[in-house]
């Protein structure tokens, strides 16, 4: 490996020796004397080109002291990552480094501005010393190629290489995979996981959050027997659980039920309200374009046949009718021109029969998800109790006699919040900062919310960003999840990872449990983790197979909306350069997926996430569709972009301590 080493890099050198005289022509034409239709001659800035110098000469010796530093501190790194994590400190010592007055320099003498040089950049710096000293003369500025530094083209190999190991061989039409959530109905219909691996799917993600073990291998053995009919590889990845913070159960709300027919804009009605009649006593499901089902006495309903006509009064004391239109075994189908609120107890009758046996009352309904409503300057109390929420109680004049409040499912974080510290709701929905906090109870001033209020329901996320909160690396579930894991799964990730313990943690759960060749994947999805992704990557170059995936939904609350452009930027620059795979997840194409037609942004974002080496989609009715319009997005981009090109500030990672 060193000997290639050297040679990639003494090949890159040599290569630039055609432009070395291009250059020196132009430089020797630009110095004779101009005739009056030319421009006036510009000779060749020997300070300027010795400046350069000096400057790649202090870069390559930083480089040289975080390595050296780097390896004292992480003296485990797997051998396949030797070479990649030397890359990594080698693009830390670069970027710590504010470049954009040399890349201007280098530009001028039409140099190599290295916004190129994620994958090799050591190799970079030596080949533009060398092509300096050239060009000023002066071979005792030319750099020496190293054995232990990743050669130019070398490191895009090297992650090619990697990324087969962890998510398996890319088609030749397509680098990039498609990793697909697998949904419940995965666990059931083999032929419609087969249908997926034909579309595209290269990879099956099962989220360990939802479901059972029994579900689970159900799964896997589906995408198991689909992707060998098909001919094809289709990893299996598991995310654990992690300790996700979440909003505890909240108060039910009324036991009500809402027909509503569709209406034009002049409030003629297109198409009725559906309502699912069926026996109380032996339910029938309700067929599946019907949204409410009302349970009512048997006998009762055995007197119904298409055409009759049912009359009751709604909830609000409004007059209603429905209209059977088809009778069935199971119950009666009926329509509804206007919009009405069903609750139990409320009595139904057929026109014309006034006898009691002419009328029946509904039974029992499931009451709607409790909620809480917030608006901006309301207050919000998350306690440790998980008892069940409630809304803000109010005086007769509206006065508030006490806030609304909500569970927390993790008690551990009320010891770490402090006072004016951020908190985010519902994927970033809702917004606050505590105002008061102690161990039991954090109080929190709702500063962002929509205009006329934000509903909270139970089990939705809550994020705090500003605090640095001590969670452990693996739950309870998590660890009685993990041996399932390794028995079936390819890869595991590792959801919430906070610093590189939780990452050695989990190293050392796969060697006690017999697959310290697990692929590991990094979800990086808390600004904590993305302030300490050099040292996670270093951490997880100990196992011979890993990667990272940027789930934009929680990082962009995590570290506000404008930045996330900048923050998935950089941990693209920053896994290039550890040659570690990278998976785009979280809401690519989710519109398409869940409505079938997709906005304009998200085909864009789609066509942005060909520089990755993965794109994640996320299950809904309408994923075929969207399966089959990624493929072909990702088809199209390979042949105009693979990676990126960067104009290189300072960047905050690098700045970081590695030890």
């Amino acid at each position: 490996m060193g000997r290639d080493s050297t040679r990639a890099i003494v090949r890159g050198a040599a290569s630039f020796a055609p432009i070395t005289g291009f250059v020196k022509r132009k430089i020797a034409s630009r110095s004779r004397p101009s005739s009056p239709r030319t421009a006036p001659a510009r000779s060749l800035d020997e300070r300027t080109l010795s400046e350069i110098a000096s400057e790649l000469a202090e870069i390559r010796a930083d480089m040289e002291r975080l390595e050296e530093l780097g390896f004292r501190g992480h003296p485990k790194i797997h051998p396949s990552y030797e070479l990649s994590a030397r890359n990594l400190l080698h693009y830390l010592a670069l970027r710590a480094r504010d470049l954009r007055a040399l890349q201007t320099q280098l530009s001028h003498f039409g140099l190599s501005s290295l916004g190129r040089c994620e994958a090799h950049a050591m190799a970079s710096i030596d080949a533009l010393t060398n092509i300096v000293a050239r060009l000023g003369a002066d071979s005792a500025l030319a750099s020496a190629a190293r054995s232990k530094c990743v050669g130019i083209g070398q490191g895009d190999r090297i992650l090619e290489r990697h990324a087969d190991a962890l998510l398996g061989p890319s088609r030749v039409e397509r680098r990039v995979r498609i990793l697909l959530t697998m949904p419940d109905e995965a666990a059931e219909d083999s032929a419609r996981v087969e249908q997926w691996i034909a579309r595209g799917m290269d990879l099956a993600r099962i989220n360990c959050a939802h479901g059972s073990p029994q579900q689970w291998e159900r799964i896997v053995n589906n995408v198991r027997r689909g992707a060998e009919r098909a001919g094809r590889s289709c990893r299996i990845f598991m995310d654990l659980a992690g300790p996700k913070l979440r909003t505890g159960p909240v108060e039910n709300g009324p036991a009500v039920a809402k027909a509503r027919p569709e209406r034009d804009a002049l409030g003629r009605v297109l198409a009725p309200a559906r309502v699912w009649l069926t026996a109380q006593s032996a339910p029938a499901p309700a067929p599946a374009d019907c949204g409410v089902a009302l349970p009512v006495d048997a006998n009762w309903l055995a007197t119904l046949e298409a055409g009759a006509q049912i009359e009751f009064r709604d909830a609000r004391e409004a007059e209603r009718s429905l209209r059977v239109v088809k009778r069935t075994r199971g119950g009666a189908l009926c329509e509804c021109d206007s919009t009405s609120y069903f609750v139990p107890g409320l009595v139904l009758r057929r026109r014309g029969v006034r006898s009691a046996a002419g009328a029946t009352r509904i039974g029992a309904l499931d009451p709607l998800p409790g909620e809480l409503r917030l608006r901006q300057g309301d207050r919000l109390v998350l306690t440790r109790s998980l008892e069940p929420g409630r809304a803000a109680q109010l005086d007769r004049r509206g006065r508030v006699l006490a806030p609304a409040r909500i569970g927390c499912t993790l008690p551990e974080v009320f010891e770490h919040v402090r006072v004016g510290e951020s908190v985010w709701l519902d994927d970033g929905k809702i917004g606050g900062r505590v105002v008061a906090a102690s161990v039991e109870a954090l109080e929190v001033e709702i500063t962002s919310a929509r205009g006329a209020g934000a509903k909270l329901r139970a089990d939705k996320g809550i994020n705090l960003p500003d605090t640095d909160l001590a969670l452990p690396a693996f739950t309870a579930k998590d660890l009685a999840d993990l041996p399932f894991v390794v028995e079936h799964a390819d890869a595991v990730a590792l959801s919430f990872v906070h610093s590189p313990s939780d990452v050695q943690e989990l190293e050392t759960r796969l060697a006690e449990l017999g697959r310290p060749d697990l692929g590991i994947v990094l979800k990086i999805e808390t600004r904590r983790a993305f302030e300490r992704l050099p040292q996670l990557l270093l951490a997880s170059m100990q196992s011979p197979c890993d990667g990272v995936m940027i789930a934009r939904g929680d990082l962009a609350v995590e570290c506000g909306f404008e930045r996330l452009a900048e923050v998935q930027e950089e941990i693209l620059w920053i896994c290039e350069a550890a040659h570690v795979p990278v998976i785009w997840a979280t809401q690519v194409l989710e519109t398409m997926a869940r409505e079938g037609r997709p906005s304009r942004a998200e085909i864009t974002d789609a066509a942005s996430a060909e520089r990755a080496e993965c794109v994640m989609l996320n299950k809904g009715p309408h994923i075929d569709s969207a399966l089959s319009a990624l493929d072909d997005i990702l088809r199209r981009m390979q042949g105009h972009q693979r990676k990126k090109s960067a104009m290189l500030r300072p960047l905050g990672l690098a700045r970081r301590p590695i030890v």
